[in-house]
């Protein structure tokens, strides 16, 4: 089976094949006379393993570990992902409900004019926000309520311009 056909017949692309080989996580195959890669069912059942560990959320050196392991072993991999998973979870769970407060208040917001980007940009971030974060933020308030979005920027006494740059940008992502 060529390396195009591998990646058919699991679903993934040559790329990613070939970044896994790289990696060690496949080894390399064979080769024809003409140079092609060949691959057997061996690597066939190796990278559907793979990909079952990847779409479940392991990382690529905990699949390394449990691929290379008997399949009995991978408990306790997988029992620390899910642990890092829930951990994960929580972050999120926080960040939404710290952004839902906020939002509920957003009309306390137009009556008291004390906070500013800095100090919206400071709250975000001890929350555990990421400047990726923080975009993604503003894409979804814009899509979402446009309106609110530039009354919210206001609030937070950004120049014009600046708002304008900002609202462009996320309504770009």
């Amino acid at each position: 089976m060529t390396v195009t056909e591998l990646a058919r017949t699991c679903g993934v692309s040559r790329g990613t094949i070939l970044h896994y080989e790289s990696l060690g996580l496949l080894t390399r195959p064979r080769r024809t006379g003409a140079n092609y890669r060949v691959y057997d069912q061996a690597d066939v059942d190796r990278l559907r393993r793979i990909c079952i560990y990847r779409n479940a959320g392991l990382k690529l050196d905990d699949i390394r570990t449990v691929v290379d392991q008997s399949p009995g072993n991978a408990a306790g991999v997988l029992q620390r992902r899910l642990v890092e998973i829930d951990a994960e979870i929580a972050t999120l769970r926080a960040h939404q409900q710290q952004i839902l407060r906020l939002l509920a208040g957003k009309n306390s917001f137009r009556r008291n004019r004390s906070v500013t980007k800095e100090k919206w940009t400071e709250i975000m971030r001890n929350t555990g926000f990421s400047d990726d974060d923080m975009r993604r933020w503003h894409v979804e308030f814009e899509r979402a309520a446009p309106v609110d979005h530039q009354q919210f920027l206001e609030y937070l006494h950004i120049p014009a311009d600046e708002i304008k740059s900002i609202r462009k940008w996320s309504s770009q992502s």
